[in-house]
Order: structure tokens, then sequence, then C-alpha cells
């Protein structure tokens, strides 16, 4: 068993709710670069470069990439040998949420009694703790800002299991054209297929920390990725919704064992500023 004390818990997060924020990650320059010298309309290219800069000049000013912070969503992979010390994980990690979007000028976007009264919490808590246990004695933390543009597209479908493959690129593929200039193009598609309706969901939000553009290493999924990302790609949407062959940098796909009656797949979204990052304690 090993101990890790309430407050490196809170110091990490509000780091890394800063770091997230601030410095968009290479793989995601590199797409972006990627798909800059790819763009066939020159003002995708234009924008493709614009957004370049626009990491340039947060990384160098120490500033947001975006002016939507979002909420806090936090992904925890706990060692189960791992001992929490010095208070309450959740709490630890909510007061880390709470000083990173202080100390980091981040603008605070949660709202409480969300169908009335809609009052601003004032330090963008709670955070959305996903935890899930894995084996050793290390603490994984992963911080995901999602800002409303992006989240707001999500999608969750209930098909037949007849219609297999198919049906899951034309949900998918209708998903993204649905959601148009709205999420920031070019995105990244989150897609879960299989377990059930919650699990699907996470799936699809977990499958966005993968490397942008990185391939499933299952083949078949692999190949499922690619079909629908030529998909996306032809609707030319384009970045910003300008028009352009640049539409999403990637198509992530996670898959789950699923009952013999259904066929859960859910889409979830994320905007050309992929924001994560993480730490292991």
């Amino acid at each position: 068993m090993r101990d890790i004390s309430c407050e490196e818990i809170t110091e990490t997060v509000a780091r890394l709710c800063i770091d997230a924020n601030y410095y968009l990650g290479d793989d995601v320059i590199k797409a972006l670069r990627r798909a800059r010298d790819a763009e066939i309309s020159p003002l995708g290219r234009e924008v493709l470069e614009q957004l370049l800069k626009n990491a340039d000049v947060a990384r160098e000013e120490e500033m947001p990439l975006c002016q939507d912070t979002g909420l806090t969503v936090v992904f925890l992979d706990v060692g189960q040998d791992v001992h929490v010390v010095g208070g309450v994980l959740y709490e630890a990690i909510h007061e880390g949420v709470r000083r990173g979007y202080h100390d980091g000028y981040l603008r605070k976007s949660a709202v409480d009694k969300p169908f009335s009264a809609r009052k601003n919490t004032g330090d963008n808590t709670p955070a959305l703790i996903h935890a899930q246990i894995v084996s050793g004695d290390r603490l994984g933390i992963t911080v995901v800002p999602k800002g409303a543009g992006s989240e707001n597209m999500s999608a969750l479908a209930m098909l037949k299991p007849a219609d297999g493959r198919q049906g899951i690129v034309n949900f998918v593929v209708e998903t993204v054209e649905k959601a148009g200039a709205n999420p920031c193009p070019p995105t990244i598609v989150g897609v879960g297929v299989g377990g059930t309706t919650e699990k699907a969901m996470w799936l699809a939000k977990r499958s966005l920390l993968r490397e942008v553009g990185q391939p499933s290493p299952d083949p078949e999924v692999a190949e499922l990725e690619q079909v629908i990302l030529e998909r996306v790609n032809k609707l030319g949407i384009g970045p910003q919704g300008l028009g352009g062959n640049t539409t999403s940098l990637g198509v992530h796909v996670e898959t789950y064992p699923c009952h013999i009656a259904s066929l859960p797949v859910a889409v979830n979204i994320q905007c050309h500023s992929a924001r994560h990052k993480e730490a292991v304690l």
C-alpha cells in the first residue's frame, strides 16, 4: 500500500487545469500542420494557420487557448494499492479545480440548478470525475477542460443489432453533418460502441485522450475509423465551417461488449482546441 496525500493531488489538479488550457498538445499541433498542408481550400488553409498561431500566442503569453475554458472533466486511474491520506479524494480534486481556475484566470462556466436559476458556482466546481480501479500503486490523473460548443453536439443512438457496421458509420457521419460549424472544426470525433448508454458515452469521451489520429490497435476498428474519417471529410464543412476537406483531424472508436439485443453508439465531438494534460502520482 502506498500513501498519496490529498494536498499533492490538489496541487497536481490545479497545475493540470492551467496547463491544459494554456498549452495545446504536440500531437494536436502536428495534426493541424498536416491538415494545413493537405487542405485544398485557400480559406481553409488560412484558418488552420490562424489556429496554429493562436496556439503559439497562448503558449508564449501563458493565456487560455479559448475563452471557453470548459467544465473540468477528470479521469482517474486509481491503483488498487493506493491509499489516499489527509482528506477525501474527490474533495481534493474539486479544490484543485478551484485553485487552478482562480490562479490561471480561467473562465468559470459551471452553473448550479441547471433548469431554473442557473447560478454560476463561482469556481468552476464541481468537477466531473470518472474513476476506474487499475492494478498497481499509482494514481493517474487526466484533466480535460470540455467546452460547450463541442459538448453540445454529443449524440447517442440505440441502434438495432441488424444496423451493424453501416448503421454506425451513417449515424456518426450524420451527427457530424448536423453539428456543422458549431463544434469549431476541425474536430476530433470520439465514438463509443457497445456496453450500455452510459458506458458508450464514457467510451466516446475517453477515446479523445488518444493521440490525435492514432488508429485503434484492433484492425477491424481501425478500418472503421478510417472509413468514417473519409466520409466526414467529404462533407465539405471544413475548418471553422468555411469549407474544405478538413472537417475532422481524426476519428477515435472504442468498443465494449453489449447485450445481444442492443447496439449503443455514442458520439462525443472535440473541437480543434483538444485540451488535456495528465500526471501520474
